[in-house]
């Protein structure tokens, strides 16, 4: 009986729901009380966060399935064990190791910090490789600086035990660093919200109602990708997660009524990267970036509604363009959607304005605003999932229980959050490296050097250097090296630092679309069954105009520095902008090809104007004259343009 137990309950399911909701728990108390501050919040989480990480991985396949199955488990049940040392360690002496043995660690401290230290390095290696090689190369190169034969690399060296402590016991760098106490804050706070609707099925549900809003237009059928990831983007705040929950919906809808591979997996792709924009949560960058500003993360949201707003909208018309020539006009069913999902929808957007009243209306703190909001949210899906389970018997939640709602959501709280752990831990690794070694301050201070010659072309530099960062990294390192490195010399020269900040961030998310390493783009490509790099490149020509946001705001500052009216105004001008743009490069004015490039350039022309203009009334005048000719343009484009099915995937222009 003990034995058929132990079977039954000693899972690794159940000692991962276990963890999980030990970090569920622990989430939430911190906060509702704020307990013991940050820093040791993260001493206390971070094993926790990894061994999560680990458990998960595990349960999908072995980590080294070229291994036997006696070794996996063998350095599985090692890598738990470093966790729980380190867990009861941190627990026991963290207050020597973080006030009282400063800069004199014992041996036992350093012995703890290097196994935390290799930990972090194997588990990067095996979840985030280009990490982990950036990083490996960064640890040879500041053991051995002083080798270097360029000035510029230069450095005196330093020790392995320096590497070791200034990247885990020392606190203020490294995986026990800012960027892994604002994953177990700030980030764990919100990603409540997203655990407890993907746990209740609010996600899908929204996918669902989006698509019937798309009505029973063919052409529209891609809006359906757009507008649900524009939703699930609220709530997620990746794009590569975006494409995971609504393109294994949209990306076989789109299929089924015409749309090729390439271009639905494109539209995805290109739907997906704005979950990194989207307010509320929008990407780990915005959370950075309120905390590089020392402003409330509430700031960072008024202003990313802006970007949002342009984004998606540009995006929208551009994808509405496109399929003007790849799709036929003739008529489609419309899907019918339960009226379950429809009131979960509304819970989810309910629960949006709660927070955003919260945090702007109200100035609550976000950690409380995310924990108030949560519960709103879960109370409300938790009466839905009653009244249609036992009242009305509805046979849409036949297959749903109240304690699988509950798990699912502890357990998807649990893997976002350990997920991004250990992305910090590994980026808190890579920059407090790149502190030591001083190579910071050294190429800041080139880059200032070339400002003072000419800003423009510290901006346009700063544009290549993001983008080059991007084609390797994650769109969160590239911010983080960006934020770093570009920030300062802009905001010496004058910049405004929201400006700046904004100009990185954007840099970020267009370079999860460098080649060759978009997450995003492989997602929708593998679930369209069509071509990566097709699927990129398309993703990039749909995303060209929105591209132009990220310049815009220079001329358009209004847009990401002055919340209220001036934002309003600045914001309807890169929109504009950026749609006669679209129109320019995807529409078809006239017949006759040589007035219809003609009759583009002019428009193009204007929408640069429009956004780029240093007159700002010479540009309202440019966007005056802009709207109605884009406008024109639209419906001009929906008449005349041919069906021409894949080759409308090529710009126009």
């Amino acid at each position: 009986m003990p034995n058929d137990w132990l079977k039954r309950y000693a899972t690794l399911n159940n000692l991962t729901f276990a963890l999980s909701l030990v970090m569920f728990v622990w989430v939430i108390w911190y906060c509702f009380t704020g307990s013991g501050g940050p820093q040791e919040l993260v001493s206390r989480l971070l094993p926790i966060a990894l061994a999560l990480q680990i458990l998960f991985m595990y349960q999908k396949e072995y980590l080294y399935p070229r291994l036997p199955a006696i070794v996996n488990h063998i350095l599985v049940a090692v890598f738990i064990g470093i966790c729980v040392y380190g867990f009861i360690y941190f627990y026991m002496y963290y207050e020597d190791i973080a006030i009282w043995r400063q800069g004199s660690y014992t041996k036992q401290d350093f012995v703890v910090g290097l196994l935390m230290f290799l930990l972090v390095m194997e588990m990067s290696r095996l979840v985030h490789p280009v990490l982990f090689w950036v990083n490996f190369v960064l640890v040879i190169y500041t053991l051995f600086g002083y080798l270097s034969p360029l000035d510029f690399f230069w450095h005196p060296g330093t020790s392995f035990y320096r590497v070791v402590t200034s990247s885990t016991v020392e606190m203020s760098n490294g995986i026990y660093g800012i960027y892994g106490q604002i994953a177990l804050t700030l980030i764990a706070a919100f990603l409540l919200l997203a655990a407890i609707a993907n746990g209740f099925g609010a996600q899908r549900a929204m996918i669902l109602v989006m698509q019937r809003l798309a009505g029973n237009s063919r052409q529209m059928v891609p809006q359906a990708a757009v507008m649900g990831s524009m939703a699930i983007g609220m709530v997620s705040g990746s794009g590569s997660a975006n494409a995971v929950v609504v393109g294994s919906i949209t990306i076989p809808l789109m299929k089924r009524y015409g749309v090729p591979p390439v271009f639905a997996a494109a539209t995805e792709t290109a739907a997906s990267m704005g979950g990194l924009i989207m307010p509320p949560m929008m990407g780990v960058g915005a959370f950075l970036m309120s905390e590089f500003l020392g402003v409330p993360y509430w700031d960072v949201v008024v202003r990313g509604f802006a970007l949002a707003f342009v984004y998606y909208g540009s995006l929208a018309l551009a994808v509405y363009l496109l399929c003007v020539r790849l799709l036929p006009r003739e008529p489609i069913v419309a899907p019918t959607v339960s009226s379950y999902n429809q009131i979960k929808t509304s819970i989810f957007f309910l629960a949006v304005a709660f927070l955003i009243v919260l945090m702007g209306g109200l100035g609550m703190g976000e950690l409380l605003a995310a924990l108030y909001t949560s519960a709103f949210m879960f109370v409300l899906l938790l009466v839905n999932f009653l009244y249609f389970k036992y009242v009305l018997k509805d046979p849409a939640v036949a297959q749903e229980t109240f304690l699988g709602n509950v798990r699912l959501s502890i357990e998807t709280h649990a893997d976002m959050t350990s997920y991004l752990t250990l992305l910090l831990a590994t980026l808190g690794i890579m920059i407090g490296l790149f502190t030591v070694t001083g190579f910071i301050n050294r190429m800041g201070g080139m880059m200032l050097d070339l400002g003072s010659w000419n800003i423009m072309a510290l901006v346009f530099m700063s544009f290549a250097f993001g983008w080059l960062v991007g084609m390797g990294l994650p769109p969160t390192a590239t911010y983080i090296i960006g934020a770093i490195v570009i920030v300062g010399p802009l905001t010496k020269l004058g910049v405004n630092p929201w400006v700046a900040h904004f100009f990185v961030f954007l840099i970020s998310v267009w370079g999860e679309l460098s080649p060759p390493t978009s997450l995003t783009a492989a997602i929708s490509a593998r679930i369209a069954e069509a071509s990566f790099m097709q699927t990129m490149w398309v993703a990039l020509k749909i995303c060209l105009p929105i591209t132009l946001m990220t310049f815009a705001i220079f001329t358009r500052s209004d847009m990401v520095v002055n919340p209220g009216w001036p934002q309003i105004l600045a914001t309807v001008l890169v929109m504009i902008g950026t749609c006669a743009t679209a129109v320019a490069m995807f529409g078809k004015l006239m017949k006759n090809p040589a007035a219809d490039i003609l009759l583009r350039v002019v428009l193009g022309l204007a929408a640069f104007i429009t956004m780029f203009h240093p007159d700002g009334n010479m540009a309202m005048v440019a966007g005056v004259l802009t709207l109605p000719a884009t406008i024109y343009g639209v419906m001009r484009h929906r008449r005349i343009a041919p069906l021409t099915g894949a080759g409308a995937l090529q710009p126009a222009i």
